[in-house]
């Protein structure tokens, strides 16, 4: 029997799995997160790493579904794990790589705990994920918001949607959540976010300005 571990806990109950590079930029890792939950433990967004962990996913129970953000997470393909993939409706399409077994179209809620909401922008099904864990609410933005060397960054592509991203972010604004956990992180730096809701409010208000005039990358210190 080995004690080795490839999965990590930053905060109790939330496992990452191992960062793996984006393919077109090596400064940037993506990672997934197991959630431990006493319904059923599910994984959000998809990358390399869940094949590395899956032993020790199941090993902690499996997962009942796995939820995706958007679309380009399914660049990488099927890692392999026996579980069920869910995504935004109208990013449906462009995630054929994976074996889709449902869609999200409307704000809804998973066992009470895990809050399902169409934040659509950075592509038209983005999903963001609302967990509260008990301890800690954990918001999953994917790369709607992401983490450049501490700083908080929206993505709006040359395909975004700018108007519905700006309507995301405001809605984001709103929600109550003390953890930011996003799909993507500057490489060896942390990839998380603990923050309080007067933070998260006005780094979420420097992105909104920011985007509101047209900036294609966007920062909040």
């Amino acid at each position: 029997m080995t004690n080795q571990t490839t999965l990590e806990t930053p905060i109790e109950g939330l496992w990452a799995t191992p960062p793996a590079p984006l393919p077109f930029d090596s400064t940037v890792d993506v990672r997934a997160f197991l959630l431990e939950r006493p319904t059923g433990n599910v994984i959000i967004y998809d990358a390399p790493g869940l094949a590395a962990a899956a032993g020790e996913i199941q090993a902690r129970g499996g997962a009942t579904r796995q939820l995706l953000n958007h679309a380009h997470e399914a660049m990488f393909g099927s890692q392999g794990l026996d579980v069920g993939v869910f995504v935004g409706e109208r990013d449906r399409n462009h995630a054929r790589s994976l074996p889709i077994a449902g869609t999200f179209s409307e704000r809804q809620t998973l066992d009470d705990d895990l809050e399902v909401i169409p934040t659509p922008g950075h592509t038209p099904g983005t999903t963001t994920f609302l967990w509260d864990s008990g301890s800690h609410r954990f918001l999953f933005t994917g790369d709607t918001l992401w983490i450049e060397h501490g700083h908080w960054r929206a993505t709006v592509l040359g395909e975004s949607d700018r108007d519905a991203y700006l309507q995301s972010l405001a809605l984001l604004r709103e929600l109550e959540f003390d953890v930011l956990v996003p799909w993507a992180a500057t490489a060896g730096e942390p990839y998380i976010d603990v923050v309080s809701r007067t933070q998260a409010q006005q780094r979420l208000d420097a992105i909104i300005e920011r985007v509101q005039a047209g900036k294609p990358d966007d920062r909040a210190n």
